[in-house]
């Protein structure tokens, strides 16, 4: 239940366009909805701005039609982590339903308009970091955001960066994801005044650890203004910056 549906029910109640009992039989799922399998939280979105997402790694693809297809009724929706199988699914019950390759992610409903808000950006070291980058991406602009992206400005190319300096002087906040050292966010840092979020991908050798060497030099950045998310966590960062944006422009 988003707010701008819930403000609309009770406005039809209000001026008698609605009655009582359908304003009730519209609000029966509240605060959740209990699927055996899944609770679904339809309060999250009054309490947190934007509903509760659903993470398809580990659910059966039935387990997450099912749940996409109620939450679908409540308004739009973001699944991520979600496999072919898992999208059949659920366009089989929501037949609008997205899929988005590259971020691995389905979506209902459509992109809400973008507040008059700063921007933010999403940079994603290279190529191969692009999927978690994406996912960043895709996240806030559900969350009614404008984002901007570049892809492939590692620091072994640190001039394919530098050409993009206004765009990231202009930024309300930057998300960066790199794989392999992890060293760009700390680059990023040093030249933004904006917050910047770190995301170490999954993506290197082996002593790259599956990600670990990249989140230790994150954590160790001597970059002021650099906030560390998991490794491959794109939602995580990209939830994080859409609260970023539009808490500056309330």
């Amino acid at each position: 239940m988003e707010v701008d549906r819930l403000r609309s029910l009770l406005e039809q109640v209000a001026h008698g366009a609605l009655s009582v009992e359908d304003a009730l039989s519209a609000l029966r799922d509240l605060p959740y909805q209990n699927l055996d399998f899944a609770r679904i939280d339809h309060h999250r979105a009054l309490r947190k701005g934007f509903p509760e997402v659903v993470f398809c790694a580990g659910k059966t693809p039935e387990q997450v039609a099912a749940i996409v297809a109620q939450m679908a009724s409540q308004g739009r929706v973001l699944a991520t982590r979600a496999s072919e199988a898992h999208y059949q699914a659920v366009r089989a019950v929501v037949p609008d339903a997205v899929y988005h390759t590259l971020a691995r992610a389905i979506t209902v409903g459509a992109f809400p308009e973008a507040p008059d808000a700063p921007y933010g950006v999403v940079l994603a070291a290279g190529t191969a970091d692009i999927p978690v980058a994406e996912e960043a991406t895709l996240t806030a602009r559900m969350m009614g955001v404008r984002v901007e992206t570049r892809y492939d400005v590692g620091v072994a190319g640190l001039h394919r960066l530098l050409e993009h300096l206004p765009l990231l002087h202009g930024a309300g906040a930057i998300v960066v994801v790199a794989g392999m050292e992890g060293a760009l966010p700390s680059v990023v840092g040093g030249l933004v005044a904006c917050p910047v979020i770190a995301v170490p991908t999954s993506v290197g050798y082996g002593a790259h650890f599956g990600g670990l060497a990249p989140l230790l030099t994150m954590l160790n950045s001597c970059a002021p203004g650099v906030a560390i998310v998991n490794i491959d966590n794109g939602f995580g960062a990209g939830y994080l910056l859409g609260r970023i944006l539009l808490t500056s422009a309330s």
